[in-house]
């Protein structure tokens, strides 16, 4: 542009800030310039792929599940580590993927994790209220005991390895992690390693979910409810879970405002 090689409109432009309408022209030098279509791609990662366009070390990335991507410049909304699994969004549309992933707007993040050891849902409220670690002050916005070592856990947060470095925090590790919804869009008929496009309705909720005001912090009861739906707790400590009963606290535990 600053050379004067870019017309719109047979004009020559050299604002790098001007912006293009639907029906202009565009030429770079006697070439004319055709917008990409956007593309939306919801794909099931397995364990193994990094999310990464090329990796140095030569492992496989979740491009190389995706042939379409080598056709347009497609990239990843959010991440997942090398050893998760779970859905993840690809696109070309940046403004689509900004409003997804910026913190205000607080899209939930829903998934299922396999510890190493059965989980105390006394240790509920602390995930809950967050703690602070290398990665920054981490939180997660609900947790459900599916069984006594898989949970279902909700995040609007996005730091690295957040979920398994919680959890190592308390004395857990992680086995196994699953990302079963990204705000309003699941899918559990889409199997390990295939992708798909999304439909309009689902791009149109996804849009929805992202420009929607961020939800006021809720208070979350730890007195006389069940692990699966208002977990009970005490204040626990960094160590490992102890057999040992505390007292079970009589006053709701208020939530920090979502980051």
């Amino acid at each position: 542009m600053r050379s004067g090689r870019v017309l719109i409109n047979n004009a020559v432009v050299t604002d790098l800030a001007t912006k293009v309408e639907p029906t202009d022209i565009v030429r770079v030098g006697r070439k004319v310039v055709r917008p990409q279509p956007h593309v939306y791609i919801l794909l099931n990662k397995p364990v193994g792929y990094v999310c990464s366009a090329a990796d140095e070390l030569g492992r496989k990335t979740i491009f190389d599940l995706v042939p379409a991507a080598k056709q347009g410049r497609l990239f990843h909304v959010g991440r997942l580590d090398k050893d998760s699994a779970g859905l993840i969004l690809l696109t070309n549309d940046g403004d689509f993927a900004e409003r997804l992933t910026h913190p205000s707007h607080q899209i939930d993040k829903e998934y299922e994790v396999v510890l190493d050891q059965a989980f105390d849902p006394e240790r509920t409220p602390k995930l809950l209220r967050g703690m602070t670690l290398e990665i920054g002050r981490a939180r997660m916005e609900s947790v459900h005991v599916l069984a006594p070592k898989k949970l279902k856990v909700v995040l609007r947060q996005g730091l690295k390895r957040q979920i398994r470095e919680m959890f190592f925090f308390l004395g857990y590790r992680v086995e196994k992690l699953v990302r079963v919804r990204i705000g309003p869009l699941s899918d559990p008929r889409l199997k390990t390693g295939y992708w798909r496009p999304l439909d309009r309705e689902e791009i149109a909720a996804l849009r929805e979910s992202a420009t929607s005001k961020p939800r006021e912090p809720r208070r979350t009861p730890v007195d006389g409810a069940s692990a699966s739906k208002r977990p009970i707790g005490r204040k626990p400590s960094h160590r490992p879970p102890s057999r040992r009963k505390a007292p079970v606290s009589k006053r709701p535990a208020a939530k920090k405002a979502a980051e």
